[in-house]
């Protein structure tokens, strides 16, 4: 029997309705818009595509939503400034920079300027410590992402074995944390571990983020297992034309999972829906506000 298709898609959608109905209710009852700034540097057509994305998407939820567009050659200090004028407006509740950042800019420096209260992406020092710590955090909008397609599935993740293959600061380790407080029995694995196919046949929950195309086999999986694929990969596809593929081997996983998350169409619909719901933490915290409803 086939495995079910985890439909990011659908998921991050209604995610997105809710944090809009959220947003009409901070507008209405506390003259609350939230506002999200993305900064990018330099001229990535993947990066331009993905910060195009988000300024729709945060608009069509009824916030604020402010571009800057620098270039590549920009000087640190002036990159520095803007964050600064940033942490500073009232207007402007998540700040995010769209990484990776051009040769020659301090990447840590940029993120550590960045007022931890507005670090939508949740990648400052502090948030990465407060998270590591157990404690509240606005946390990376990927890992968010994967543990809402998780639990779409399972509504408690308490007991389960999970893996998470890949360490990255962005992804492996925030996901890790994530799923400890869900309450999971968590292995992250990476280049260095040994029998990494004998590792995720224990797991539950397969975690795959290490951005190698269908590195993870259907014989690597345990039966019924659920499946999230965060890698992506572009590939040559007939008549010159690419396609885009995950970190899974996706029709043998089909085969053997429980469900399983396409590519395209499952995490990465998430990331955006994510970014909103910290934008609308974010601006509720920055108010002295209680929590949203989402």
């Amino acid at each position: 029997m086939a495995a079910s298709l985890i439909d990011g898609k659908v998921i991050a959608a209604d995610l997105r309705a809710r944090v809009a109905v959220e947003v009409a209710r901070m507008k209405r009852d506390h003259g609350l818009t939230p506002g999200l700034a993305v900064v990018l540097i330099g001229n990535d057509p993947a990066s331009e595509v993905y910060v195009r994305n988000k300024h729709k998407q945060t608009q069509a939820a009824g916030m604020a939503s402010f571009e800057h567009m620098l270039p590549a050659d920009v000087a640190q200090a002036d990159v520095l400034a803007l964050i600064a004028e940033l942490n500073a407006n009232p207007a402007v509740h998540g700040i995010l920079v769209q990484l990776p950042l051009p040769k020659g800019l301090d990447t840590e420096a940029v993120i550590a300027a960045i007022d931890p209260a507005k670090d939508v992406d949740g990648l400052h020092p502090h948030n990465a410590g407060r998270l590591a710590g157990g404690l509240p955090a606005l946390s990376p909008c990927t890992p968010l992402g994967c543990i809402i397609l998780t639990k779409s599935v399972h509504a408690s993740l308490e007991g389960m074995d999970a893996i998470v293959i890949g360490r990255s600061n962005l992804v492996g380790r925030p996901l890790v944390q994530l799923l400890l407080n869900e309450n999971a029995t968590v292995t992250i694995a990476h280049s260095r571990s040994r029998d990494l196919p004998d590792l995720c046949r224990r797991a539950d929950l397969v975690y795959a983020a290490v951005g190698r195309a269908e590195m993870v086999r259907g014989d690597w999986l345990k039966p019924g297992a659920t499946v999230i694929d965060v890698g992506i990969t572009r590939v040559p596809a007939a008549e010159g034309k690419t396609r885009l593929i995950g970190d899974v081997a996706f029709n043998e996983a089909m085969q053997v999972a429980g469900a399983v998350t396409p590519v395209p169409g499952g995490v990465g619909q998430m990331t955006v829906a994510c970014l909103l719901v910290n934008t609308l933490r974010a601006a509720c915290a920055i108010r002295g506000l209680p929590a949203p409803g989402v």
